[in-house]
């Protein structure tokens, strides 16, 4: 099962369990002293190794990697790959080694099992050393970053963010001292050109061109550095909603991922689906798409033109195209050097962008299909895990681009850093509804947080995602929950919550209303006309600042309504 490969790191221990059971054995045939003496220290050494708690910490281990208590007693080979490495990941980190060698760790975890490792790594008392692409990940974990570059170790004694702050300073160095002795060695290759034939100069000319050739080249980074930018361009607006989901149910046999839920994409909303596998997500963004088949209604808005990318779209690309052929069939008006330009940004550099689609991997196919949708000029994309075969500069370009993206678009993904930089919007699908938090992904963590610990202190359950809990934790809860039976349920108070629920909806129009007026009078003050009379210019500036702040004490109570409400639902619940 997969208990029992996780509790394959407790070698040492299975064995004193097998050896204790046997000298337990002899000594009920026959009373000796030295197989009691035996016996004693066999007890002490489990006891020094905190034996009797291995299954309990194997369990831990597993549920903060998202298995379940059914699926833990499973076989180990009715799993996929990535749950196996899952199983293998708790194995090594159960062992607890001097140092831990993980490479990509993150890339088979959903972002709850992420969370999970993080915080355990986090307390872990021996050395750590990663590889991993997860900006994120890396940014919260290390302490020092080791880079090869140009054929030579780069170390850094701190986290990605000042990797990157120092990585750029010391480029900038090395440009600027590159092109300090391009500068050096022109002048003197030009004197060298000039005097070479004159007899009195000729031997200063070889003199200056031998010690050009033992002149330790400085390497040109700006080739590295290419300014290529991933562009989107919409040919319509839609309306102000794209799609709305009335009562929608999806069931896979007795498995619920939605039930009777509702929700509502807006124009201008860039909505990132999170959760746990198993969940639902690419299932309901499947649902959006119209490729899964559902109950309940999907309506589309006017003039919504939608992509959608997911592991599957693969199969509509042309085998028999290269991949040049490929974009330029997409009809998107943009010129070969310009598709070229793109497709470098998604690792096919040079001559790779005349491969055929066949000879290429999955990897490469999934990079190509991704590249089509950025070139569709839809208003409306959906993407499925779209980082998934990109390295860190090419997420941080498709980051940046979807940022800028005039479009709306709802996406799943497990890179964290990817959905910090995109999303104004978070869906998780918690007790088969889809629930929204209307904000970026850091705010949802601190909004979390606080809710956290707030229910916490007041004893209730954590939102969102619910860690699984051990067998030995399950029976407590149980015994706790039928204490809890013979105890009166504390009553809502549903004219609150109403009376909540309609200050939301006020304090969320005049939000909508107030952001129209600041972008109203941003336009004015983007006018070259507005500087031409002061006094007129003064009391623009000073509208402007008042609306800012009107919109800041909005957004304050608005906050404030939104956590107050998830708290009575919760008790309602």
């Amino acid at each position: 099962s997969i208990l029992e490969v996780a509790m394959g790191a407790f070698e040492r221990v299975r064995e004193l369990e097998k050896e204790i059971e046997e000298l337990g054995k002899e000594l009920e045939e026959e009373e000796d002293e030295k197989l009691l003496i035996e016996y004693t220290d066999k007890l002490h050494e489990m006891d020094v190794l905190d034996g009797y708690n291995i299954q309990y910490k194997t369990e831990e281990v597993l549920h903060g990697l998202g298995f379940t208590n059914e699926q833990i007693i499973k076989p180990y080979k009715e799993f996929s790959g990535g749950w196996r490495m899952r199983v293998l990941l708790a194995k090594m980190i159960l062992q607890q080694p001097d140092v831990l060698l993980l490479d990509e760790p993150t890339n088979h975890l959903d972002l709850p099992s992420i969370e999970w490792l993080e915080k355990y790594l986090m307390h872990y008392q021996g050395s750590v050393v990663i590889v991993s692409h997860d900006k994120y990940f890396l940014n919260r974990m290390v302490n020092k970053i080791v880079e090869i570059y140009q054929q030579e170790l780069h170390i850094y004694s701190g986290n990605y963010e000042y990797y990157e702050a120092e990585k750029s300073i010391r480029i900038d160095m090395q440009q600027k001292a590159y092109e300090n002795q391009q500068d050096y060695i022109r002048q003197q290759e030009r004197f060298v050109e000039r005097f070479k034939a004159k007899a009195s100069k000729a031997a200063a000319a070889q003199s200056i061109v031998k010690r050009l050739d033992k002149i330790e080249r400085i390497e040109n980074v700006s080739l590295e550095r290419p300014n290529i930018k991933i562009n989107f361009q919409v040919n319509n607006q839609p309306g102000r909603v794209l799609v709305t989901l009335k009562d929608v149910t999806k069931k896979f046999g007795d498995n619920i991922i939605v039930q009777g839920s509702v929700a509502e994409i807006d124009r201008g909303d860039k909505i990132a689906l999170i959760g746990a596998n198993g969940k639902g997500k690419s299932t309901v963004l499947r649902i959006i798409a119209g490729t899964e088949t559902f109950e309940g209604e999907r309506v589309w808005g006017h003039n919504v033109d939608s992509s959608f990318y997911a592991q599957h779209q693969l199969e509509a690309l042309n085998l028999n195209n290269t991949i040049l052929d490929e974009m330029s069939e997409c009809r998107s008006g943009k010129t070969e050097l310009e598709l070229r330009s793109l497709l470098g940004c998604f690792l096919f550099s040079g001559d790779d962008a005349d491969k055929k689609i066949k000879l290429l991997s999955g990897g490469e196919k999934a990079r190509v299909a991704l590249a089509k949708v950025i070139v569709s000029k839809s208003n409306f994309l959906m993407l499925d895990e779209p980082t998934n075969h990109l390295d860190m500069h090419s997420v941080e370009l498709l980051a940046e681009a979807l940022n800028k993206y005039e479009g709306s678009l709802i996406l799943v993904s497990h890179d964290r850093f990817f959905v910090s930089k995109t999303a104004n919007k978070i869906w998780e699908i918690i007790d088969h509804e889809i629930k929204e938090f209307k904000g970026g992904y850091t705010e949802y963590l601190e909004w979390k947080e606080r809710m956290t610990k707030q229910a916490r202190d007041e004893g209730r359950k954590e939102p969102g995602i619910k860690k699984q809990e051990s067998k030995s934790q399950e029976v407590s809860t149980k015994n706790q929950d039928t204490r809890n039976k013979t105890q009166e349920k504390p009553r809502v108070d549903n004219t609150e919550l109403k009376n909540l629920q309609k200050k939301f909806q006020k304090i969320e129009q005049e939000l909508e209303d107030l952001k129209k007026q600041k972008e109203t009078v941003e336009a004015k003050l983007g006018n070259p006309d507005s500087y031409k009379n002061a006094t007129k210019f003064a009391e623009t500036e000073n509208n402007y600042k008042a609306i800012q702040a009107k919109v800041k004490d909005a957004e304050t109570e608005y906050e404030q309504l939104f956590e107050k409400i998830m708290v009575l639902e919760s008790e309602a619940a």
